[in-house]
């Protein structure tokens, strides 16, 4: 393959990517004047900020992980820059990124608690339920799959291409576990505090990561695994 087509496949979905994104933003302003959606502070910072926040470090986690996947899937940039440490360095701001989106969640949800109009007894109901989910699949890249193939060491290590792909615990129900049972943990506080900008963060991150898939995950493990 020759080195321009290589550099094309960096950017392979990647318009898509941007123009849902941008529709995603807009969504997101368009409930800046819905009730109730901006009340509140927290640690002195505005909810509006709180939200702010956690958009942005979804965009930059999505973002990176996309840079960094295809970069090192075409041209083992980050194994020439690196070298072995390549993975652990990647994995690290994944990490750091990825804690922080729930994290974020629950802050705003807390700066913005009460302003979702439901009995708080069945928000409380809603948050267990959503949460067994999120623990069964934990459960399940512990025992079955592994953080190393969850942040993407496909991408990194070619010796996991003829590695079959995981039917047990969680992935049994779904191949894409991580992404319809996973982001439920983002869910959890819009109904544990019952707030209305968690929940439309929450609805914006879930939607995002199924543009991930669609954009840059999907295009790689066809090119992968065929």
């Amino acid at each position: 393959m020759r080195e321009m087509s290589k550099s094309k496949l960096v950017f392979e979905g990647q318009l898509f990517h941007l123009a849902a994104l941008v529709v995603l933003l807009a969504a997101v302003y368009s409930l800046r004047n819905l009730a109730g959606f901006s009340e509140g502070e927290f640690l002195g910072l505005s909810t509006s900020l709180w939200i702010a926040l956690a958009v942005a470090d979804a965009i930059i986690h999505q973002v990176y992980v996309w840079f960094c996947w295809r970069l090192e899937l075409h041209h083992q940039s980050l194994t020439r820059w690196f070298g072995d440490k390549a993975f652990v360095l990647y994995a690290a701001m994944f990490t750091a990124l990825f804690v922080a989106r729930p994290i974020l969640a629950f802050m705003l949800g807390w700066s913005n608690r009460g302003t979702l109009d439901i009995n708080p007894w069945l928000g409380y109901g809603i948050s267990i339920v959503l949460l067994g989910p999120v623990i069964f699949m934990m459960y399940s890249i512990v025992h079955f799959f592994s953080f190393r193939r969850a942040f993407g060491i496909d991408h990194f290590d070619a010796s996991y291409w003829d590695v079959p792909f995981v039917r047990q615990g969680i992935f049994k129900w779904t191949p894409n576990a991580m992404y319809v049972f996973g982001f439920f943990a983002l869910w959890i506080p819009a109904f544990l505090f019952q707030s209305v900008g968690a929940l439309g963060v929450a609805a914006f991150s879930h939607a995002y990561i199924w543009v991930h898939y669609c954009a840059t995950e999907k295009p790689d493990m066809a090119r992968i695994y065929g």
